[in-house]
């Protein structure tokens, strides 16, 4: 078959596409849908084909086509692939549910004539009840009202309905609000590479639990990876359809590929992708305060009565025509009027007078973190005076630095709880919800909590930099020593980590931690140092002490869902066995006993 043409030159006449159509030079083929949950086929997508060995093979293509000869010609089409689509499903004697494309627009069309009627229906072998009229939303300019007459109509005999694509089209979550379908096939966008995105996860998570309580099942489109599988799944997806389940075919499949039947036997949970938690994300208008701006033709006399009436306005911005042009702080203001004759020699003249000509301006898009470093480089007044926020060039109002300096604080403790800034790894909040997780699913893993020896004598002998080199070692070290998908790695904070494993081999994969580290870390000491095996400083009590070069005790426990009824009690557990671990010198690995079948 040729290449296909790019869409912008695909050439045709409307007789050519009269010929396909009368002439049913169409063909389908079937995309399994498989719920996620146990391998079953729900039922197949009745995707259609142009003439072989033609640029209109491709759908895209012929219905592009379509398109530039008008709706009706669109409808005409669809109503085509929508016939050869259930005559070639119905040859099958499949026992599945068949999904059928069509859009709004051509239903609408559709409805005087009843194409799909329970006639069409029985005589093709076919019940309503197993046919699924997906919506392919392709325009936003259909009737809301009149639309959703038409599908009740089409319930009414049996027909379920689907909506295609949802988080692509122009309005899809008002049709899912309106139309109530009882399947909605969320966009391969939000699929793809969802192991990896916190934010699709998000997403797709947020739909799910939409649909639980619109009694509406979620479809996900396009899944390609076991990793993309894994994760829907234990957002509780029922179903999905993708190339890794299926590739569309002539005739609908009976059962899944045994290339993925093991995946359905799968017992482990999937690591979620992490968010950064980080302030940066943030911008400036969380902070903005709407302080009416004044024009050059003030005078001091008006701005000191604004000042005076409101004890908490700290600046006043000046402008003109929308752009300001300098800043007029409470400070200078009432430096200037409570000096002798203060304000009778400068009360009638304009505001200018006391006006800073430079002061900061930033764009209402700037980060936290960015401003945050624009205001330490600059004059320290900036900071009390406060700065001027724009939007495309225009006053909008004005921050303060206290409140900035306030937030920045809040969000690294914020962030600091889901993400060690050091190291990145997740913080306490992520750790316990994957628990709770695997607790909740009845999921058996190995909690691990691992704790450096000696750590703070080398801190004190080398310095905060060398510290943090050594964190982010160990950091480094133990995610890539487990199973990224299936093993979760956590920072709670100081030289404290966690593993939650359901590796089989977990035992194997710390042991390989502990001889890494004990090969690596000696090259974080001097010479000297490396010489005597550790390092000479002054303990507590200021006693000259020798410590060993810093080693990683890991206590390990079984966690048994039945056993442990939340975070809380694996917490408890793991800093059992890490007690029990840090009393073995040496890099150690402590595997807690009592909680072993």
């Amino acid at each position: 078959m040729p290449l296909l043409s790019p869409l912008k030159n695909i050439k045709g006449t409307t007789e050519t596409l009269n010929d396909i159509i009368s002439q049913r030079t169409l063909s389908s083929v079937f995309q399994p849908i498989i719920n996620i949950q146990n391998g079953n086929i729900l039922g197949h997508e009745g995707l259609i084909r142009g003439p072989v060995n033609t640029d209109l093979h491709a759908p895209l293509n012929l219905f592009k086509l379509a398109k530039s000869k008008g709706q009706n010609k669109v409808c005409d089409l669809e109503l085509a692939s929508l016939e050869i689509g259930l005559e070639s499903f119905a040859r099958y004697s499949c026992k599945n549910k068949i999904f059928i494309n069509v859009s709004p627009e051509c239903l609408l069309l559709f409805d005087e004539n009843k194409v799909v009627s329970l006639a069409y229906i029985e005589n093709l072998g076919l019940n309503p009840k197993d046919i699924v009229l997906e919506l392919t939303e392709s325009s936003p300019t259909f009737d809301y009202s009149t639309l959703y007459k038409v599908i009740e109509s089409y319930r009414n005999v049996g027909f379920q309905i689907a909506l295609d694509d949802l988080g692509e089209g122009y309005s899809s979550l008002r049709l899912w609000s309106e139309l109530r379908p009882e399947y909605i096939k969320i966009d391969k966008h939000f699929i793809h590479g969802i192991n990896f995105d916190p934010v699709k996860l998000q997403f797709v998570k947020s739909i799910q639990q939409i649909a639980d309580n619109s009694s509406t099942k979620v479809i996900a489109e396009g899944v390609e990876t076991e990793a993309e599988l894994a994760i829907i799944k234990d957002l509780n997806i029922e179903f999905c359809q993708g190339y890794l389940l299926g590739h569309p075919k002539p005739e609908p499949i009976h059962k899944v590929s045994e290339n993925i039947e093991h995946f359905f036997a799968r017992k482990t949970l999937s690591v979620f992708p992490k968010a950064s938690g980080s302030y940066k994300q943030s911008n400036l208008k969380k902070l903005l305060v709407k302080v009416p701006f004044v024009s050059t033709k003030a005078t001091n006399d008006e701005v000191y009565v604004s000042f005076d009436s409101n004890p908490k306005l700290f600046s006043i911005p000046v402008a003109k025509d929308d752009i300001p042009i300098g800043l007029i702080s409470r400070s200078s203001m009432i430096d200037r009027f409570v000096r002798p004759y203060g304000r009778e020699l400068y009360g009638k003249k304009s505001c200018v007078e006391f006006m800073d000509d430079k002061p900061l301006i930033v764009d209402a898009n700037i980060t936290f973190h960015a401003l945050s470093d624009l205001i330490t480089q600059m004059e320290p007044h900036h900071l009390t005076n406060g700065f001027i926020i724009t939007e495309n060039g225009k006053y909008i109002g004005l921050g303060s630095g206290h409140a900035l300096l306030r937030e920045i604080t809040e969000m690294q403790i914020s962030a600091a709880r889901y993400a060690n800034p050091l190291t990145l790894l997740p913080g306490n909040v992520p750790i316990n919800e994957h628990i709770d997780r695997l607790l909740e699913k009845k999921n058996i893993f190995w909690a691990c909590y691992c704790d450096l020896d000696n750590f703070k004598p080398f801190n004190d002998a080398y310095g905060f930099r060398h510290g943090d080199q050594v964190l982010q070692l160990v950091g480094e070290t133990l995610t890539k020593s487990v199973d990224a998908n299936f093993d979760f790695v956590g920072h709670i904070g100081g030289d404290d980590f966690i593993l939650i494993c359901q590796s089989e081999d977990w035992e194997d994969r710390c042991n390989y931690m502990l001889k890494h580290l004990e090969q690596t870390m000696p090259t974080f000491y001097s010479e000297d140092d490396r010489k005597m095996g550790g390092i000479k400083n002054e303990d507590r009590q200021g006693n000259k002490t020798f410590y060993p070069f810093s080693t990683l005790s890991i206590g390990a426990v079984k966690i048994d869902p039945e056993l442990f009824p939340s975070h809380y009690e694996v917490a408890a557990a793991m800093t059992v066995a890490k007690k029990e671990a840090k009393r073995i010198s040496g890099n150690s690995l402590f595997y807690e006993r009592r909680y072993r079948e």
